[in-house]
């Protein structure tokens, strides 16, 4: 989008204002320390954006959101009431935004594309690794003094069948890492990018070929309707008992009720999750002085086979200061009339 024939933003301040909202302290933190280059009036909300918190954003002119905040047809149309020019996103995806009521609304909606796909593509490797060779549980054990081996068998990666399901950045640096332990490679995507295959061996399939072949299944896709509940009482049924299946995506990926009924009933080996499909609310959270009520969520805290981190897959310094600096670029791109690169145009 070319920004030059709009009109001229009318600030509400003198300062152009940024009004952030579910921010934890490491967000303060650098998005402090890249606005000594925009200097932009900065404010923080532990609260998410929300029908409940709409009034905060009163006297801002932009309003920067996350994963879990509420952007619907309801909060646009109050965003719009409050003279919000720009809705900056400060990670890639956007399932969360209704974009056609922020077109109608004449409201850009930017993101971070890529702030560090090696770090999401890591954690991927780190969660299944864990999992696999049963560290957690081992460091557990030896903490309290047990050093018995007894339970802890995993599997060699080498010679195994991995599977990725979404080739975009982070989909193909993981393909890189999984080239090192010696796997067989199976990729899936809605747009197969065939020389790039050619070059690290992997093999486009069909995703019930994927699912049937596969030793571990990593998901990167994004979540759209197509991609909703992709892993369902079906396509667990065509997996290997031994599978172990990754999600650092998006939780709506997996039907999270059909994975506990595979996980009861031992139909696959395991599962790691750094997200969740009702985690709002809940991941980022400190809850260790109270219940969980997702009666879900608490289940798959019972398995031993099934490793969850807070969707923290692309939480490092390098992720943290990309995300910090292009989501102020972004804006401050829009304040100036240039042209928006990172603008959600669908």
């Amino acid at each position: 989008m070319n920004n030059k024939d709009n009109q001229k933003p009318q600030m509400k301040n003198t300062v152009f204002s940024i009004g952030v909202f579910d921010t934890k302290k490491y967000d303060i933190e650098y998005f402090n320390s890249a606005n000594k280059e925009f200097n932009f009036e900065i404010k923080f909300y532990d609260a998410r954006l929300t029908l409940d918190t709409i009034p905060l954003v009163k006297n801002h002119d932009a309003v920067c959101v996350f994963v879990n905040d509420q952007v619907d047809e309801q909060i646009i149309a109050q965003l719009k009431e409050n003279k919000i020019q720009l809705i900056a996103l400060r990670c890639a995806g956007y399932n969360n935004v209704n974009l056609d009521a922020a077109k109608n609304n004449k409201i850009p909606v930017v993101r971070v594309p890529s702030y560090s796909p090696y770090a999401v593509a890591e954690h991927t490797i780190g969660l299944l690794l864990t999992l696999n060779r049963k560290i957690h549980r081992a460091f557990n054990r030896v903490r309290e003094g047990n050093f018995s081996l007894s339970g802890m068998v995993g599997y060699d990666m080498y010679g195994k069948t991995f599977g990725i399901i979404g080739t975009g950045r982070i989909g193909k640096i993981l393909a890189n890492i999984v080239n090192g332990f010696g796997c067989r490679l199976l990729v899936n995507d809605k747009y197969p990018d065939k020389d790039w295959a050619e070059s690290v061996k992997a093999e486009y399939v069909e995703r019930e070929t994927l699912y049937k072949e596969s030793d571990f299944i990593a998901l990167l896709s994004p979540l759209n309707h197509e991609t909703f509940h992709m892993i369902n009482h079906q396509s667990l049924a065509l997996m290997k008992p031994n599978v172990i299946l990754v999600n650092t995506s998006r939780g709506g990926l997996i039907d999270s009720q059909a994975l506990v009924e595979a996980l009861k009933h031992n139909r696959i080996a395991g599962a790691c999750l750094d997200v969740y499909e009702e985690e709002a609310g809940v991941f980022y959270e400190d809850l260790s002085n109270t219940n969980i009520t997702d009666d879900t969520l608490a289940r798959l805290l019972t398995f031993n086979n099934v490793l969850i981190t807070s969707h923290q897959a692309f939480l490092t310094n390098e992720a943290l200061t990309n995300i910090a600096h292009t989501t102020l670029k972004n804006i401050d791109s829009y304040l100036k009339g240039e042209n928006l690169e990172n603008m959600i145009s669908e």
